[in-house]
């Protein structure tokens, strides 16, 4: 067996698990879920259509090995929502691929491009942060290194943390804007300071992006390369991004994405892919460009969420410190103090609230590592607010009672 695999984590999902094994939850009340991040809203019925005409044409669709680098028609509906979205100007032959969902991809991205046979390899990633970015680390190879999010700045991640001597040794970094959990847009200034010290070392960003269409704001998120494009470099050297249909257009089960940038990066992944045999099948190619080609089904799917996270995020902030994030579907919220007065217990919370009021959520430390003294997970929650707004305010609404009856 693969030696490194050993130095995997149990995944989040697996620990609440193994948290909840003996809990009986309070039958009193229907069961809800804020735990897992898969997106409930309808599938749009334009996505679904294109689906069954492509299985049902025998030309293609099911008939056929699709390729490895996506159909002509299907690279170019990925420039051209990069125009309209970000006022881009790609190449569709050498500055797209599909992939099949930003989670596979982000994995095997970090395989391509780490050197595991330079010495001290590091990939620095955001904490808390999404558990691929470490497993695809430590497959590789390399260590994380985990730069804590600042709750004092709207849990902007502190890259300024980071010495000198990491970055030196930093081959790959992992962003996420809008990130999970947090929520937190990074600005053009940290994309400035990130590009600045990946010129200054040499190593690859990789931007993931995959909430950039939930967002709450009149103005939407600033990509990555959206970032470099402002600031003169339009090359993108050395950067990437990742995005993802699963939350745009509510296709979790579709599992499909693209990832954008750097040529001569996009190149060497090619390449990779093709021997992993990650093509994205047609019937879903089909599907992905009615997807990408229309932006009413976003523009409905966003006002959603608002009207839903308007109406919760009050509810829950008269218990808990929690706000309206910049952008994503998950509210970060901080659990209320012991009894004693000591710091709140993420996993007791969402044990009790289980076992009382049968609610789900995430404990903040299961997303985060204990790094330079601390878990910046700890004492807080993830709540997704992924199904509609009733169920929501129903779960808020016993949270609220749950805090009220322990204080």
């Amino acid at each position: 067996m693969n030696p490194l695999l050993s130095q995997l984590q149990p995944y989040p999902f697996e620990r609440l698990r193994q948290l909840f094994a003996g809990i009986t939850p309070n039958t009193s009340y229907r069961p809800i879920s804020l735990g897992i991040g898969e997106p409930r809203h309808a599938t749009p019925d334009l996505v679904k259509q294109a689906l069954m005409n492509a299985a049902a044409d025998p030309a293609g669709g099911l008939a056929a090995y699709p390729a490895t680098a996506g159909s002509p028609q299907l690279r170019e509906a990925f420039v051209a929502w990069l125009e309209r979205r970000y006022g881009l100007a790609l190449d569709p032959a050498t500055q797209v691929l599909p992939v099949n969902g930003s989670r596979e991809a982000l994995f095997a991205f970090a395989q391509t491009v780490l050197d595991p046979t330079r010495p001290g390899a590091i990939v620095v990633c955001p904490n808390p942060f999404y558990q691929i970015y470490e497993g695809a680390a430590l497959l590789a190879g390399a260590q994380p290194y985990f730069a804590p999010s600042d709750p004092a700045r709207n849990f902007a991640v502190d890259w300024d943390s980071v010495p000198a001597e990491v970055w030196a040794r930093t081959q790959l970094l992992f962003a996420c804007s809008p990130g999970n959990p947090t929520g937190a847009v990074m600005p053009m200034a940290e994309w400035r300071k990130l590009f600045d010290l990946s010129e200054r070392h040499g190593f690859v960003i990789a931007s993931d992006e995959c909430y950039s269409e939930i967002y709450f704001r009149e103005e939407p998120p600033l990509g990555a390369l959206q970032a470099a494009a402002q600031l003169g470099r339009s090359n993108f050297k050395n950067l990437v991004s990742f995005t993802s249909l699963s939350k745009r257009s509510n296709v979790p089960g579709m599992r499909s994405g693209f990832v954008a940038g750097d040529a001569a990066l996009l190149k060497q992944f090619l390449l990779y892919r093709t021997y992993h045999g990650s093509a994205m099948g047609g019937v879903v190619q089909a599907a992905s460009i009615a997807a990408w080609r229309d932006e009413q089904h976003v523009v409905d799917n966003r006002a959603m969420y608002r009207e839903k996270f308007a109406q919760v995020t009050p509810l829950l902030a008269q218990v808990l410190e929690v706000a309206l994030p910049d952008a994503g579907f998950y509210l970060w919220a901080k659990v209320p103090a012991s009894r004693t007065g000591g710091p709140g217990d993420d996993t007791v919370f969402a044990s009790e609230l289980l076992a009382q009021y049968n609610v789900t959520v995430l404990p903040g430390s299961y997303l985060a590592r204990e790094a330079h003294g601390s878990n910046p997970g700890r004492g807080r929650i993830r709540m997704a607010l992924v199904a509609e707004t009733a169920e929501c305010l129903e779960a808020a609404q016993r949270i609220v009672r749950f805090v009220k009856a322990q204080s």
